[in-house]
This record gives C-alpha cells, structure tokens and sequence, in this order.
C-alpha cells in the first residue's frame, strides 16, 4: 500500500498547526477571526485525513495477514476514535472569533492539550505504523 498520500497530509496537518500557533503569538483576542478561520480550515484536512485512514488504512493494516501490523492497525483505530474526538470537539468549541476572543486563555489550555495529543499521534503513526505497512508493499 503506498502511504505517501498519509504522509503529506500529516505534513499539511502540522503546517496548520503551526500556522495556528503563529496566529496565537499574536494574540487569541487580536487574531480571534484569522484563528477561528484556521481551525475552520484544519478541520477539513483533518476529517479527510482519519476518514481516509478509517476506510482504507487500517482495513488494509489488519487484513494484511502480517500479525504485528494487524495488530497495530486495530490498535492505531481504537485509539484514534479518543483523539479524533478531543479534537473534534475542540474544533467545534473554538471554531467562532466571539467565544476566542471572550476566553483567550482557556483556548491556549485546550489547544495546548489537544493539538499536543494530535502532534504525538501523528509523529507515532510516522515511526511505527507507516513504515510497518510499507513492509507490506
């Protein structure tokens, strides 16, 4: 299976990350609307991407009857659905310019928290479970 396709989305991924970290420098408050469009905007790439992994990656990792990669694509889907989740509702709560601008300092916590989580998933799915499926090829 090539992967090549995953990993420039994870690359795309961290470049809005960090876009969003430089927005932030600014100020929550000063850049509530370019942040709030930011998110809006990495959401995308970021629903694309794990629906992308849902359908074909992990299908593929399990049924590839190489047992540590089967294993480690049902254990990379378990844990995607917690993280998948937290930072989908984080999207959803920070998404509008009113409620960044009214609680600057309660985003960066969750920011800190979620895209941290994220930024760890994507660098462990790089080092263990893309180079175990490309063994596959």
């Amino acid at each position: 299976m090539n992967i090549d396709k995953f990993k420039q989305q994870h690359l795309a991924i961290l470049a809005s990350i960090d876009a969003l970290r430089q927005l932030a420098r600014g100020g929550v408050a000063a850049q509530a609307q370019a942040i709030a469009e930011q998110i809006i905007a990495m959401s995308g790439l970021i629903k694309l991407h794990l629906a992308v992994e849902q359908r074909y990656l992990y299908p593929a990792a399990q049924a590839c009857g190489v047992a540590k990669v089967a294993q480690l694509g049902r254990q990379y889907e378990n844990e995607m659905h917690g993280i998948a989740g937290a930072y989908l509702d984080f999207a959803g709560r920070w998404n509008t310019p009113v409620r960044l601008a009214a609680e600057p300092d309660a985003f960066r916590s969750e920011a800190n928290t979620v895209l941290h989580a994220l930024f760890q998933r994507m660098r462990r799915e790089d080092h263990e479970l893309y180079p175990a499926v490309e063994t596959l090829a």
